[in-house]
């Protein structure tokens, strides 16, 4: 049906429904209601109604889109590491929302760490807030952290203020983070922070890998993958994935799986779902379009922690996604300075640990996912409205009514080579390098305006988000 923001028919809406700033044609529009030709209109930077390719309407402006690409929603984000304040060299707010452009992703959410201080306190989210004002070309949003300082019984009351200050949630790690202003939580002071967070309605969200399993296995050593994947066995997933779900069963809590990189840790995901306990989970596209056996030796860009794992691994998490039991895919971003990755001696004991691919994200999952046979509007659940829903970012990611004008324009069937010289994100450093993709990101658009590409001169247009709220049209 044609309907306008207000859920009114066009009829009855009158001729005011048709006054618009903007009206974008598509021939393919992935939409609420799966893929279709249509029109969108947009007032005021928001979506004004869906109808009809043909729909006419009165605009300051009007777009069609080639016969080439598709119109799907803007893309969400919710794990990115920008870093900055404090490891600004890292990436940086400017940077990174430039890349995310580029990438059609027009909402992102920024991890508690690696920034320094880390969003485990109001000053620490101001900080960031700071940092982040009047930088962004995409619209930000932020995570607090929970951890050993803010999770005990003086100092939980920190978590609640950071609730109220608009955070999607907080993050917890099992087992240290690698940075030390970030520390890791025990089961029982996660059960305990999960607690907490539950009281007032919060999303606790966790890294799960078991410190005491990851004790147990092998030291990395050298420039062979197979020993730095040893070190991290799928076992320590699944451990740190049945604690975190105890958390949620036990206190009723939202928990949500960060980075999910193995069959183990799936099966305890899937198995705590069926049981109702509120859980979610997310992957990433570089466990869904790499994999352990062609990793090379000493390429310590493709690092990260849980790592990339083997092939059955990546064919059970797409699995996963098909079935429902992973909800969504996003980056994990995390860049460091070429430096830090140990790019010379290429050891995977000494190099830090973080993918960059922020920019070609959706890329990586398209190739992957229409080779087996997965559908656009699939890929636009999984990386739009599921991770805007997670978490809780109001009129984020879908072509709908009342929904803010975002939109990425792609071009399914348009094939690139990736140039890690040529990205946007901080340092040109990927694992993504060399690699012929589908998927071509051919313009961006926030609230209705054009951020991809933009302008040399043209000013951040990003905004700063908190949970729940839509920001005021103008």
């Amino acid at each position: 049906m044609d309907t306008d923001g207000a859920g009114r028919t066009r009829a009855a809406a009158g001729r005011a429904a048709d006054d618009c700033d903007l009206v974008v044609r598509a021939r393919r529009a992935v939409t609420p209601d799966g893929e279709r030709a249509a029109a969108i209109g947009v007032r005021g930077g928001r979506i004004a109604w869906v109808g009809g390719f043909d729909r006419a309407a009165r605009a300051a402006r009007t777009v069609e889109t080639a016969a080439d690409e598709v119109l799907l929603p803007g893309l969400v984000d919710t794990h990115v590491h920008v870093n900055e304040p404090g490891r600004t060299e890292w990436e940086g707010f400017a940077t990174a929302s430039r890349a995310a452009a580029a990438g059609g992703i027009t909402t992102l959410v920024d991890m508690p760490l690696n920034s320094v201080p880390p969003t485990t306190t109001l000053g620490g989210l101001a900080a960031k807030r700071a940092a982040a004002d009047g930088a962004v070309a995409v619209d930000v949003a932020f995570w607090g952290g929970a951890v050993p300082e803010n999770t005990g019984p003086k100092t939980a009351g920190e978590l609640r203020r950071l609730h109220e200050a608009g955070v999607c949630g907080f993050k917890a790690f099992l087992s240290p983070s690698g940075v030390p202003e970030f520390g890791h939580l025990s089961a029982e002071r996660l059960r305990a922070a999960a607690a907490a967070v539950g009281g007032f309605g919060g999303l606790l969200i966790v890294h799960a890998e078991d410190p005491g399993v990851l004790a147990a296995a092998p030291a990395p050593r050298g420039r062979a993958y197979a020993d730095f994947l040893a070190s991290r066995p799928a076992a320590a997933e699944a451990a740190a994935v049945g604690t975190a779900v105890d958390a949620a069963r036990d206190t009723g809590t939202r928990v949500h799986l960060l980075h999910l990189s193995s069959a183990a840790g799936l099966a305890r995901v899937a198995r705590a779902r069926a049981a109702g306990v509120p859980v979610t989970a997310e992957t990433c596209p570089h466990y869904l379009a790499l994999a352990a056996e062609e990793v090379p030796a000493g390429a310590t860009e493709y690092k990260c922690c849980p790592p990339i794992r083997g092939a059955a691994d990546r064919e059970a998490l797409w699995r996963g996604l098909a079935d429902g039991a992973v909800d969504c895919v996003v980056s994990d971003h995390s860049p460091s300075t070429p430096d830090l990755k140990d790019t010379a001696a290429g050891d995977f004991a000494a190099a830090w640990g973080g993918i960059s691919g922020l920019q070609v994200g959706f890329a990586a999952v398209w190739t992957a996912a229409a080779a087996r046979g997965h559908t656009l509007a699939d890929v636009a659940a999984w990386m739009a409205r599921r991770p805007a829903e997670i978490a809780g970012l109001a009129g984020k990611g879908a072509l709908a009514p009342g929904f803010d004008a975002d939109f990425a324009v792609v071009a399914p069937d348009s094939g690139f080579r990736v140039d890690a010289a040529s990205l946007s994100h901080r340092h040109p450093l990927t694992p993504y390098h060399g690699r012929d993709l589908l998927g071509e990101v051919r313009a961006t658009w926030l609230r209705g305006r054009r951020v991809f590409p933009a302008a040399p001169d043209a000013a951040p247009r990003g905004r700063l988000l908190i949970r729940g709220a839509v920001p005021p049209a103008r």
